[in-house]
């Protein structure tokens, strides 16, 4: 599985509006200070910040005082949440979700190995707030298959 730069930018660009936001509302955000803090190029954060907006996730206001803000709390957007408005679904096969797909013959057990996969990497993303993340307390699954000598080693 490969996370998109988009994807990367755009849970940044997030957790940078709720380290802002962790003690109050603030005004909004201009998407060049999101940038120049992330190292994200502008142009292609208005992008994301743009998709974030369709999907609910930011809100955005014109103007001199404008900017960007999470549309509801940070604790109730998920790293899931954040990825799907970028990129659409979490785990897809050829561009396909697992559970649109039929195998036959010898691939047949290829499914349910695909849907599996599909599970425990939404169980990981959709367990993840961007709260979880700001406050730097990840849940204990998390923390725990992060510490396994083994992921961070290439095979």
């Amino acid at each position: 599985m490969r996370i998109s730069a988009r994807a990367d930018y755009a849970v940044r660009a997030v957790l940078e509006l709720a380290v802002r936001q962790a003690d109050g509302p603030v005004n909004p955000v201009k998407a060049e200070e999101i940038a120049g803090e992330q190292g994200i190029p502008h142009k292609f954060l208005e992008g994301i910040l743009g998709d974030l907006r369709r999907a609910g996730v930011v809100t955005s206001r014109r103007g001199g005082g404008g900017g960007y803000a999470l549309a509801r709390e940070a604790s109730r957007i998920t790293v899931a949440d954040v990825i799907r408005a970028v990129d659409g679904p979490i785990v897809s096969v050829r561009g396909e979700r697992p559970t649109g797909l039929a195998y036959t013959g010898s691939a047949q057990p290829l499914l349910p190995l695909w849907i599996a996969l599909r599970a425990n990497v939404r169980k990981i993303l959709e367990g993840v707030t961007v709260a979880d993340i700001a406050a730097q307390a990840l849940p204990e699954p998390v923390r725990s298959l992060a510490a396994e000598p083994a992921a961070w080693v290439d095979p």
